[in-house]
């Protein structure tokens, strides 16, 4: 694909998108499911008042609501899907909108379903769910329960659903604005003008000329200030929003309410940002030995993306960066690998940026159909052999959950997640750091080797980082301090001031990166890529020395689905997170990537 124009989503051509047709063959079909969700909802509603009646209306009411689960995902997953390929779609957004408002309706028609289950009296529920035919829905049982201290009267949780769809204004109207009416121009390179997008962003961040990376780093953030304080109002709108729920249902904070439903100890939140600052020497050192391998008086925020060493190989096609997707997780075996490099090759890839398309990427499965990704490929990063990889984790964390569980706990929780995406990037830098050392191609194992200290940088530093951002921003709006623009700047320049270190100079638009990161709208969920990378390098070190019991340890984890809390999943896995000794030993292993990197580029 030309990088000098970005197409129009209907001149992508098929075999580049993702195959939807596995959860609808046409749009009629989702109008369809769309227009019985109203009868599903009332099919439900009947056992108002009638839950605790007996055992087998209960067990009715549970089939009614897994049918009307099933139906809502499929109607709004595809919607979603069809909205993230093109934003500025019309017909896509009227999807979505649709979906959102029958999501919001069955939301509130059903709010008397949890509490009234929760008033059976608990040694009654446990007498029935001990019967052959809850099997299905035991876990999901269960975790309702475990919610019980929480969840309010039905007139308190219909109140609560109702405010659910206005209560994503904010983050629906960041995401407009960021991905949809921003327009960034263009940057010059070799005497061409290439459009800068959030697709391209980062390859000109890491364009070896500096001229090229300043303007595109001025441009970028010069759209950003010109929007600044309508930025900084919907943070706040979210992180109100936020604040309001967690009040609602009596919670002791936000943080405890993002955690509890998982049954992840604040601790764990904590402990990750106090392992983190005992060990930012490492991470300072690292920013200095940027400064003198690029030769520049002073380090600026737009020079920590370049790579440090210019890649012997920096183009690698997609089918390419299956294979090598491929022979990098071959330790999983045969099934696993085949698996997921058919799903790259056939249908489940929305592969290249699109105009309107969403500018990240992910991994979004349920139930029914493939397990899609969606990526914005660029053949000239090799970072992007990593987001396949990572992406293709997510997915066939998916797709084994989904072969293993039944439906009403088959979903696993984004904590766990992030393990099985970023073991797969270990693999992928394990395997390509081993064949260039092996070739004797120096130039490309240092390239790689400065990656990968990026990459577990960005991953573990920098989003304990946002993790820390997200936390003093809510903190402060439960202490009744209003989150105004120049506050959240201020404090956001602190901690980046804290992280880089004494070496980084930063812009005066520096810190309007904190009123860009579109997470920031799903409150407490960065921290999960911390966690996640240090339980990934542990077991991907577990994995690869050991034999069958630590692959099929591996296995259970990934087949756990939502059948256990993401602590206890995780050490069936073999790593115990309420300890600080993985996120320590995952900085031990930067550490010594610094050392190595010292070595060999600080000559």
């Amino acid at each position: 694909m030309s990088k000098e124009t970005i197409p129009s989503r209907k001149d992508v051509p098929a075999e580049d998108k993702w195959d939807l047709s596995t959860l609808y063959k046409s749009d009629s079909d989702w109008e369809k499911d769309l227009s019985s969700i109203p009868a599903a909802t009332e099919k439900l509603v009947s056992f108002k008042g009638r839950l605790g009646e007996s055992k087998s209306v209960f067990l009715e009411a549970l089939h009614a609501d897994e049918e009307l689960d099933m139906l809502i995902e499929n109607v709004y997953h595809y919607a979603s899907l069809l909205n993230e390929a093109d934003q500025s779609d019309s017909a896509s957004q009227d999807k979505v909108n649709r979906a959102m408002m029958a999501y919001t309706q069955i939301a509130a028609a059903t709010s008397f379903y949890v509490p009234e289950l929760l008033s059976i009296p608990d040694e009654k529920i446990e007498e029935w769910i001990s019967d052959k035919d809850f099997d299905d829905y035991r876990i999901y049982i269960k975790k309702i329960l475990h919610q019980k201290p929480y969840t309010l009267s039905e007139k308190e949780e219909r109140i609560l659903a109702l405010q659910s769809e206005p209560g994503q204004t904010a983050s629906n109207a960041f995401s407009l604005l960021n991905d949809v009416d921003m327009s960034f121009g263009t940057v010059t390179v070799d005497g061409k003008n290439l459009p800068l997008t959030h697709g391209t962003w980062s390859n000109f961040l890491e364009n070896h000329d500096r001229n090229v990376r300043k303007e595109a780093y001025d441009k970028f953030y010069g759209v950003y200030e010109g929007h600044a304080n309508t930025l900084a109002a919907l943070y706040s709108g979210s992180v109100a929003n936020d604040v309001f729920h967690a009040r609602a249902r009596g919670y002791g904070s936000s943080l405890e309410a993002a955690l509890y439903g998982d049954k992840v100890p604040v601790s764990v939140y904590k402990n990750l940002i106090e392992t983190v600052h005992a060990n930012l020497e490492p991470l300072h050192r690292y920013y200095s030995l940027r400064k003198k391998v690029l030769g520049v008086d002073e380090l600026r925020h737009y020079d920590v993306y370049v790579p440090l060493v210019k890649s012997a190989k920096t183009k690698i096609s997609y089918e390419e960066s299956v294979e090598i997707v491929r022979k990098s997780l071959s330790v999983l075996g045969k099934e696993y690998t085949d698996t997921l490099c058919n799903g790259l090759l056939h249908g489940w890839a929305d592969r290249y940026e699109n105009k309107g398309k969403n500018s990240g990427a992910f991994s979004s499965g349920c139930y029914k159909g493939y397990p899609y990704i969606l990526l914005n490929y660029d053949d000239e990063t090799i970072r992007d052999v990593y987001t396949m990889a990572h992406e293709g984790g997510h997915s066939m964390h998916s797709w084994f959950s989904v072969h293993n569980n039944p439906f009403m706990c088959y979903e696993y929780t984004i904590f766990e997640a992030e393990v099985a995406s970023t073991f797969n990037e270990e693999l992928v830098f394990e395997y390509m750091y081993a064949e260039a050392e092996k070739k004797g191609n120096k130039e490309l194992s240092n390239y790689l080797l400065a990656m990968r200290a990026n990459d577990i940088l960005a991953t573990l530093y920098r989003q304990t980082m946002f993790a820390e951002f997200e936390l003093e921003a809510h903190e402060k709006v439960e202490r009744g301090e209003p989150l105004t623009t120049d506050v959240l700047r201020e404090m956001y320049r602190r901690l980046l001031e804290l992280y880089f270190g004494p070496e980084m100079h930063f812009e005066k638009s520096s810190d309007l990166e904190g009123l860009r990161i579109p997470h920031f709208y799903n409150a407490f969920y960065v921290y999960k890529y911390a966690t996640g990378i240090s339980a990934s390098l542990a077991l991907a070190k577990r994995v690869t020395g050991g034999g069958e019991k630590e692959k099929e340890d591996y296995f259970r984890f990934l087949k756990s689905g939502g059948s256990r809390y993401p602590i206890e999943s995780l050490r069936v896995a073999g790593v115990d997170m309420e300890s600080t000794r993985p996120v320590q030993d995952a900085l031990d292993t930067f550490k010594s990537i610094v050392d190595r990197l010292e070595r060999e580029l600080g000559k």
